[in-house]
């Protein structure tokens, strides 16, 4: 394999040979960095409403130690990983970290003191912290210490890693996501007497573990009268259970229903007349990060109208069923809801059913 170089027709002098060196340097900070976001990806549904992040320690080009946030109270990931050193930090050692440190003391105390204190002298970050009051705060620390900090590797990896806790701690509300398996013709249901299922067994699977990321999950209450769903997380080793969040006009709907009645009824919120954003305002204060809605259809339309949707993922089974609950149908005449592209989107193939995940691209109202 060859390795070309292309460079401007002018460089300012002796820059010319620094320029291999430090394509070098990238290549081998976001090699580490990748092994870093392996270890962020352990925490993945289980650090809320702290972000999930992953940290490496190398020396001479060698991981000798490893950390990830286990979870709210836990160490965070640079002091794990620190911890799990088991000999003195190397003058050598570089510390990578897919979010940068915090800096100030909350559960745990600040990260940019204990990195300081284990006299590091490397540190290479991925994403800038996104809340307004810290960002870049750890940086200017670890640099005033004398510390060598790096930032912005594989950034965007980094961030999307954590792309529920960006939303909500920026914004005091929950990432929302629309999930749903939908028939060819944009069912929700099949028709009665029929079996209930649009997707495949491994498609329901994946739909598990998505769960399993998401604080909390939303229905309307004609999804609790007519399915009488679990809504929790099932077949995923080490999952937290989700909060189940029922939306209700008339609050008419059994009592007996599993959410009100199985041993995670103390995780069930219902709100009864009251609006989305109401709902997600408050969801948003109990500290809830992320909240997949899964139906029915007139809350995904509603939602969707509202723009309220941050990202969409759907099952699509190979099958028509004429049933009586569309997924995205709007509310007729009255509908405010234009053709929404998802953009960028991506395409996987489970079984015989197609996911389609997507970030919605509201088109410009006439008011903006």
């Amino acid at each position: 394999m060859h390795i070309v170089f292309l460079f401007p027709n002018r460089l300012p002098e002796g820059q010319l040979t620094n320029i291999p060196s430090i394509m070098t340097r990238q290549i081998i900070d976001e090699r580490f960095m990748q092994i870093a976001l392996t270890e962020a990806r352990k925490g993945l549904g289980l650090t809320s409403p702290n972000p999930a992040v992953g940290a490496v320690l190398v020396v001479g080009n060698r991981v000798i130690a490893r950390g990830h946030h286990r979870g709210a109270g836990f160490p965070h990931a640079e002091i794990e990983c620190l911890r799990n050193l088991d000999r003195p930090v190397s003058k050598d050692a570089a510390l990578y970290v897919t979010l940068e440190p915090c800096s100030t003391t909350g559960r745990t105390p600040a990260c940019t003191a204990e990195i300081i204190k284990a006299g590091l002298k490397t540190v290479a970050i991925g994403a800038i912290d996104p809340n307004p009051r810290h960002s870049g705060r750890a940086i200017k620390l670890l640099q005033n210490a004398g510390i060598e900090t790096r930032s912005g590797i594989l950034a965007d990896e980094c961030a999307l890693m954590n792309e529920t806790f960006n939303k909500w701690i920026v914004s005091g509300q929950p990432f929302v996501m629309a999930k749903c398996g939908m028939s060819l013709d944009g069912k929700l249901t099949r028709p009665p007497r029929e079996t209930r299922w649009i997707t495949s067994p491994r498609a329901r699977k994946d739909a598990q573990q998505l769960r399993a990321q998401f604080d909390a999950i939303l229905v309307g209450a004609e999804t609790v009268r007519r399915d009488n769903p679990h809504l929790t997380v099932r077949g995923v080793r080490g999952a937290r259970q989700p909060i189940r969040v029922v939306m209700t006009r008339s609050g008419n709907f059994s009592r007996y229903a599993r959410v009100f009645t199985d041993r995670f009824a103390k995780k069930t919120i219902v709100y009864q007349n009251k609006s989305l954003d109401f709902v997600l305002r408050d969801l948003g204060r109990r500290n809830i990060t992320s909240l997949i809605i899964e139906g029915g259809g007139d809350i995904l339309s509603q939602a969707l109208e509202k723009r309220r949707i941050d990202k969409i993922q759907i099952y699509l089974g190979p099958v028509i069923t004429g049933g009586p609950v569309l997924a995205f149908g709007g509310h007729g005449a009255e509908s405010t809801l234009q053709g929404v592209r998802l953009q960028p989107v991506s395409f996987q193939k489970l079984g015989q059913d197609v996911c389609v995940i997507g970030y919605p691209n509201y088109p410009r109202s006439e008011a903006e």
